[in-house]
């Protein structure tokens, strides 16, 4: 197997592991979509969306989701699906029973729009009238092709970020990441994410679901102008698998989740995926009221608007804090889009950039950061590379994606009833 196949072998889908409870009492058949809502509503109040939506949706904007795929047949997603990309090429298809699992239950975190009269029924997205763009680069845990996808289609992730970026995606979700042993920047990763920064793009992705073994550094997370995001759970606090490392720029529900699904049902699941996605549909609010907005002026609106913050203002369980896309979009009217400038630092040179930073208008604001952060990371980089050997072999983030059991949402088999 190439280097860049057993790249590909140890990207995640950060999602996790559903749980194995039933959401409702008792055995029931599939859980009505009414009940399904008030479920999901937790989450939703914890960014402020319904605050949000008092002054926009986030109709115009386009999010990438590069995943496993997206069922735009799903209910809850009618109209709201592009017409995307199959970067992969083989595996499972729509109908299959490893189709899209994880790429649909991201997209309806970020856009889903329910569905029956008045769409009062299923799920709601965070940014229920952005637009999906589905890239799909990975396979599902379980798709008897995966093995040969990853041989075959080991670069797809940086494909299909420039795809995205190509192709007008205003946000691009990676609700995905490698934190395996061998982890370590690539050079056209980091490449792509820099031309999508420089083409405007937002890029985010999830942080990574190492926190109970050894928090292992994740990537796309860890590329310098990406908002990596953490899991919390209903309380605010970091959710116990949630990686903690330098790059966590916030935090946003990543437990006890309600996602939709292929097969028509419903599940609650944990994981950095979820957070990421539930970034992104902030993103995507706060683009829709603030068009011009560059993505370090979005990275520091989301900062600094961040609820919860830690002591000192940010620390690596969360970052600067739980995203508030209410309190963005207010802070986002006070500013304008400025000229991108490519970025300088310890690493300037043709890989591993500090991305696209805003040009020093004399204002003194926190250009700083990314030089400083650039120097950090490489120095933490050595650090958790020196502790991998104490730690042993720490295995991928590829907690077999969506694993769904219970009897209030129905089961399918050849999915494993309990998490791991």
């Amino acid at each position: 197997m190439t280097s860049s196949a057993r790249r590909l072998a140890a990207l995640a889908l950060a999602l996790g592991t559903v749980l194995a409870a039933p959401l409702l009492p008792g055995a029931a058949p599939p859980a009505r979509a009414d009940s399904i809502r008030d479920q999901q509503q937790w989450a939703l109040d914890a960014v402020n969306a319904p605050e949000a939506w008092e002054s926009t949706r986030g109709d115009g904007i386009t999010v990438a989701v590069l995943d496993t795929g997206v069922d735009a047949d799903h209910p809850d997603l009618a109209g709201a699906v592009r017409e995307g990309r199959d970067l992969v090429g083989m595996g499972a298809g729509p109908g299959d029973p490893t189709w899209a699992a994880h790429g649909t239950a991201m997209a309806g975190i970020i856009a889903g729009r329910g569905h029956g009269a008045g769409r009062e029924s299923g799920v709601i997205g965070v940014a229920p009238q952005a637009t999906i763009l589905p890239v799909r680069v990975l396979l599902e845990d379980d798709d008897p092709q995966r093995e040969e996808a990853r041989e075959a289609r080991a670069g797809a992730l940086a494909e299909g970020i420039r795809w995205a970026a190509d192709q007008g995606a205003d946000v691009i979700n990676l609700s995905l990441g490698d934190d395996s042993e061998s982890a370590h920047p690539d050079p056209e990763e980091d490449a792509a994410v820099r031309y999508a920064l420089g083409k405007g793009a937002v890029v985010v992705a999830s942080a990574g679901n190492g926190g109970e073994r050894g928090d292992p550094v994740s990537y796309p997370a860890g590329y310098p102008g990406v908002i990596a995001v953490a899991a919390v759970d209903r309380t605010g606090g970091p959710a116990e698998f949630s990686t903690r490392r330098w790059y966590a720029t916030l935090s946003a529900p990543g437990k006890d989740v309600i996602v939709a699904d292929p097969d028509g049902r419903y599940y609650a699941g944990w994981g950095t995926s979820a957070a990421a996605a539930f970034v992104s549909g902030s993103v995507a609010l706060l683009l829709a009221a603030n068009p011009e907005l560059t993505p370090a002026q979005v990275r520091r609106v989301l900062v600094e608007t961040a609820q919860q913050p830690p002591e000192g203002g940010r620390n690596d369980a969360v970052g600067a804090g739980l995203v508030d896309a209410d309190a963005a979009i207010r802070a986002g009217a006070s500013l304008t889009g400025r000229d991108l400038a490519p970025g300088s630092g310890p690493h300037e040179g043709e890989y591993f950039g500090p991305g696209p930073r805003e040009v020093d208008d004399g204002s003194g604001g926190i250009a700083w950061l990314a030089p400083v952060s650039g120097a950090l990371g490489v120095i933490l980089l050595g650090v958790a590379g020196a502790l991998g050997g104490v730690a042993g072999r720490l295995r991928s983030l590829l907690d077999r994606g969506l694993r769904r059991s219970g009897p209030a949402f129905g089961s399918r088999s050849g999915w494993p009833p309990d998490p791991t």
